[in-house]
């Protein structure tokens, strides 16, 4: 039986797994495995939300051993330590509990397709100081330790009011993409909720300060210069301090230095700006590595073959995927979605051994962004694909159009009745929790 492995369960290689578990694994056809270094899922759009305490994790968290399970494909928990090409395996490292004590032993998984779909990290460009004093906002982990930090400064600050000396309570948070956009708002949005559980010391325009860093010219880059402006315009209403044309050169334990000379205070420092692929990548395969970007990106081919080895895919951050038009694929959430359901159509092919059937090169179709400003208000672009161009939405139509992208993620992997069922419970919810985690 064809044996396909998927390393990395991120909104894209969990996606995968599902579908061909689905289509494949039910059947018999093929036998699926997903591997991951954690237990549970939980879409990456999100982590602003968990990192300010907006969002219950325990209601949308996804479980891999049940989605496994009722999906039809296996889950091994595991990290990628290495790779035998020859010899079509991979080995996962052991993990360990809190304690030290071993969870799982080293593990060695044969395969006859390897997909590889790790996902990206933060890149702090070699800054001195980000590695030591600023916190990576790309894992779950990391957004949790920014919520127990900026709890714990509240307490602090409720206990020990602020003094003209010590300056207010200051998140800076560098990097004025989308991440760094849609923080700074729900941070506003969690300061004024944690007023109303009893810190009543705190005054989110005075107490509290919120300042984003910003290297280029403007924010939100990548995107459509109407959405730039829309979102500072959005932001100044909340009193968020945005610095554009600054580049960090160094962080401190409580500071930020700019190249141009301004020194920005920090009781919390947020690092949201590039993204880069796992370092092991570069790596991997041993003496006989996979070829790799100056990003630690795999390069593959129009069909996320890797350029050194047909057996083997890689897609989504991890990956460096070609267009005809000499652009590449570029590292976003809708890019990821995309390709998991284009290998989701060519992967049973090769499972059949129909290798001459394989569709035609990837063609990645962008349909347009959509930032959240928490309850405020939300932004984005829509690619109109009869005008060939795009349209722009604010206010409530974008907030329900990106509530609906969330939705759309949970129907790729539970299906319509489970996710009319966490909406219903998401609804209820909201009657009884505290609209701000609080420990």
């Amino acid at each position: 039986m064809h044996r396909i492995v998927i390393v990395g369960g991120g909104a894209g290689g969990l996606a995968l797994a599902t579908k061909l578990g689905k289509q494949l694994g039910k059947k018999g056809q093929a036998h699926i495995t997903l591997v991951d270094a954690a237990r549970t899922h939980i879409w990456k759009p999100l982590l602003h939300q968990l990192a300010a305490g907006s969002y219950d994790t325990h209601a949308e968290e996804i479980e891999y051993l049940a989605q496994a399970r009722a999906h039809h494909f296996k889950f091994r928990l595991g990290r990628l330590a290495s790779l035998d090409r020859s010899g079509k395996t991979i080995e996962l490292a052991s993990s360990h509990d809190e304690t030290g004590r071993e969870i799982t032993p080293v593990q060695t998984l044969a395969y006859d397709t390897l997909v590889i779909a790790v996902g990206s990290q933060t890149n702090d460009f070699g800054t001195p100081g980000a590695a030591e004093h600023a916190i990576k906002l790309d894992t779950p982990q990391a957004a949790r330790h920014l919520n127990d930090r900026l709890i714990n400064a509240c307490i602090r600050e409720q206990t020990v009011p602020h003094t003209a000396a010590r300056g207010p309570l200051t998140v800076a948070i560098v990097g004025g993409g989308a991440t760094g956009v849609e923080l700074a708002a729900e941070l506003h949005a969690a300061a004024r909720v944690l007023v109303s559980y009893g810190f009543d010391h705190i005054d989110p325009q005075k107490d509290m300060k919120i300042v984003l860093v910003e290297a280029s010219p403007r924010l939100l880059v990548q995107l459509p210069e109407r959405l730039s402006e829309s979102a500072l315009r959005e932001l100044r209403k909340l009193a968020v301090e945005v610095h554009t044309g600054e580049k960090v050169v160094e962080v401190t334990a409580d500071s930020l230095s700019m190249a141009s000379g301004l020194v920005i205070h920090s009781t919390i420092t947020v690092w949201a700006a590039g993204v880069k692929a796992a370092d092991f990548l570069t790596t991997l395969g041993g003496a006989n590595p996979l070829e790799t970007n100056k990003l630690n990106q795999l390069m593959v081919n129009g069909h996320l073959q890797t350029s050194r080895d047909a057996s083997i895919y890689a897609f989504g951050d991890c990956a460096a995927c070609p267009q005809p038009d000499g652009a590449w694929v570029p590292p976003r959430a809708q890019s990821a979605y995309q390709q998991a359901m284009y290998l989701a159509r060519s992967l049973p092919l090769l499972a059949a051994g129909k290798k001459g059937h394989a569709p035609a090169p990837f063609l990645y179709k962008d349909q347009g962004s959509l930032v959240s400003l928490s309850e405020y208000s939300s932004v984005g672009s829509l690619m109109g694909s009869l005008s060939k161009g795009s349209f722009f939405v604010e206010g409530q139509l974008a907030k329900v159009m990106y509530w609906a992208l969330h939705k759309q993620h949970q129907l790729a992997l539970g299906g319509l009745t489970k996710t009319v069922l966490i909406t219903l419970s998401e609804m209820i919810d909201r009657t009884h929790r505290p609209r701000i985690k609080l420990h």
